[in-house]
């Protein structure tokens, strides 16, 4: 028998109802405690008699005679939803059910050193590689990017932008390999997941700035359509001009003088003017001084300076601090 917690009886009592009567009971659901349920119908299937027949009783239900095991699974979980809060309130239930489910099938790479893990994934195809790391942390799967070396780097970054859909089978094939080269177990249950041009963009965003310009360059090379629907979805330097006073201030609020010096080395005028407009005036003076002490500098120091602001606003944004607009409905004239 095994022993299950209160959120998975609640989900087997759930289970063993009439279609009807459970539809009812997900309708005093909020959306979290149905998240929370949902996830749990997904997770057990085929459970035996035995704790079954317990966890009805723990709801002080008598169990008599033959208990059918229970019936788990995706369609039930989709069934329950749908019937319970609509099409529509259902996909996104289930749609934050697969994010948190997302990297199950991975989560014994959490700790495992990016060089090493790039090792690991070295003679596998590009696809697997991306499937692989659109499960993995955001800075993880950056820097397990960042080991690669071209062009293999670049056919990852592209089967990530363009990847579909894997199903539960081939993300549990690709699981259970990589554990048996580590020597672990492999977990049966894998969610499904979703590639595409965001994931890519979230892992550049996290790469330092010469890997991000290899990459973009290498993938313009291949495809310059990708390549641009990249660039149009990454904050650049550029555009901090497109930040409001008060996001554009606690982003500055953050970055020493020298850096601001150095950001500013080449930018132009609209760009200047909005770092200038949002400190102090005493930091103003400060940021002349700077400047006019620096003389000629390399690019690279400038570039670097550059990234650091672009990090810092990037980090504010997945904070909530701060709000990026991205589209490109207003023009900025120079």
């Amino acid at each position: 028998m095994i022993t299950l917690n209160d959120r998975q009886t609640a989900a087997v009592v759930l289970m063993n109802l009439e279609r009807a009567q459970a539809i009812e009971v997900m309708k005093y659901l909020t959306e979290a405690e149905a998240e929370a349920v949902a996830s749990e119908i997904i997770g057990l299937q085929n459970l035996d008699a035995e704790t079954t027949a317990h966890a009805l009783g723990r709801f002080h239900r008598m169990a008599t005679g033959y208990l059918p095991p229970a019936r788990g699974g995706r369609d039930i979980a989709v069934g329950l939803l749908e019937a319970s809060f609509g099409a529509e309130r259902a996909a996104a239930v289930l749609g934050r059910v697969n994010s948190t489910m997302a990297t199950s099938a991975f989560d014994f790479l959490g700790a495992a050193d990016p060089a090493q893990l790039a090792t690991l994934l070295d003679d596998e195809l590009p696809q697997t590689v991306a499937l692989v790391l659109a499960h993995l942390a955001t800075d993880q799967a950056a820097a397990v990017l960042a080991a690669f070396h071209d062009p293999a780097r670049t056919d990852v970054a592209h089967a990530i932008a363009t990847m579909g859909t894997a199903t539960q089978d081939a993300i549990a094939i690709v699981a259970e390999t990589l554990k048996a080269r580590t020597g672990m177990f492999a977990s049966r249950e894998a969610p499904e997941a979703l590639g595409g041009v965001r994931p890519l963009v979230e892992i550049i965003n996290r790469s330092d700035a010469n890997i991000e310009k290899a990459l973009l360059a290498s993938i313009e090379d291949r495809d310059s359509a990708l390549a641009e629907d990249i660039r149009s979805r990454m904050f650049t330097f550029a555009d901090i001009v497109k930040l409001e006073d008060r996001d554009a201030q606690s982003v500055l609020r953050g970055i020493d003088l020298r850096s601001l010096a150095l950001a500013l080395k080449g930018a132009n005028q609209g760009i200047a003017e909005i770092i200038r407009r949002n400190v102090s005036e005493r930091n103003r003076e400060n940021l002349d001084e700077e400047a006019r002490l620096l003389g000629p500098v390399r690019m690279s120091q400038v570039e670097e300076a550059r990234a650091e602001i672009v990090r810092t606003i990037r980090a504010l944004e997945a904070a909530g601090d701060i709000t990026v607009q991205r589209t490109d409905e207003d023009e900025y004239v120079y």
